[in-house]
Formats: C-alpha cells, structure tokens, sequence
C-alpha cells in the first residue's frame, strides 16, 4: 500500500492537468469495479482501458488496480500531491518538443521535489531562454533580460568596436 507522502510520479505525469486525468480516470475505476460488485453475477462486462498515464502511475508504484485498498490508497495519495505538490511555471519563446520537457522534469524531480509539476507556457518575447515562475518567486533566465541588464556592457563593446574600424574606413575612403 502507498502512502500520500511516498507515491512516484512517473515522467509521463507531467501537469497538473495529467495529474487530474489520473485522478479522474481512477476515481472511474473505482466507481466501475465497485459497480460490478453490486451486479447480478454472470452480467457481461469490459473492464475499462486504462490510459499509459495510469499504468504508468500505478507500475512505478507497485500497485494493482484491481485491489480496492492499493486503488483508495493511490486515490488519496494524488489527491495530497494535487494539493500540495510544488508548481513550477515555466515560459519558452517557441513550443519545445516532448523529449526536452520530460529531461526538464526529470532535473526538477530529481533537484526540487519529486512530485513537481510543471506547466509549460509560451512567450514569442523572451527571444531565447526561459521564464521560471513559482507563486511567489520568478526568475527571468531570458536573453532578453540578460541583454537589457548588460546593455552598458553591450554598449560599450559596440563604441570599441566602431572606433576600431574608423581608421580602417579612413584608410580605404582616402584610397
């Protein structure tokens, strides 16, 4: 049995949204299996199909589905993380594909918490980079911003550059 404080999520469960359809196509079993229960024995029925994001979940914990007390205990358990797991907004100026974003879970997981979730969001304006935000800290990891806070720097490398070239501009205008 697991307890609400030890569950795995699995690199298929990244969002607050799989979460909730984990959730949700669990509390459906439940309520299908404790149907069938009630049923006429010998009624014809399909067990429903599970999604990979459930048979993900329930295989990194070791639970069986079909035994109502691993089922309430996962039940309880996602229900805890979906209240108190640690969420990280995350902003890319393009979509990034699937691969990056589970390798971007599983640093977090590994380094921040375990049960993170993540919600992926896109902002054209951050030119390069990413836009962390949590619900009371955001760190602004864009070129953009690194741009805008070294624009002195930037600057002055544009003034060197341009004084070096002038007396290679004079040179070829005076030939």
């Amino acid at each position: 049995m697991v307890l609400e404080k030890s569950v795995i999520l699995p690199l298929s469960v990244i969002t607050y949204i799989d979460l909730s359809r984990v959730g949700r196509e669990l509390t459906d079993l439940d309520d299908f299996l404790l149907q069938s229960s009630i049923r006429t024995p010998g009624t014809p029925m399909a067990l429903p199909r599970l999604s990979k994001l459930l048979d993900d979940t329930a295989t990194a914990n070791k639970l069986n589905l079909l035994d109502e007390k691993d089922r309430k205990a996962l039940i309880n358990a996602l229900s805890y993380i979906k209240d108190n797991a640690p969420r990280l907004h995350i902003s890319f100026s393009a979509e990034p594909n699937a691969a990056f974003v589970t390798k971007v879970a599983e640093f977090i997981r590994t380094n921040i918490s375990p049960v993170a979730l993540l919600q992926i969001g896109l902002q054209p304006t951050i030119a390069a980079g990413c836009i962390i935000r949590t619900p009371n800290r955001q760190f602004d990891l864009s070129l953009r911003h690194h741009l805008r806070d070294n624009r002195q720097i930037l600057g002055d490398l544009i003034h060197k550059i341009q004084d070096a070239q002038q007396p290679v501009m004079r040179k070829a205008a005076q030939s």
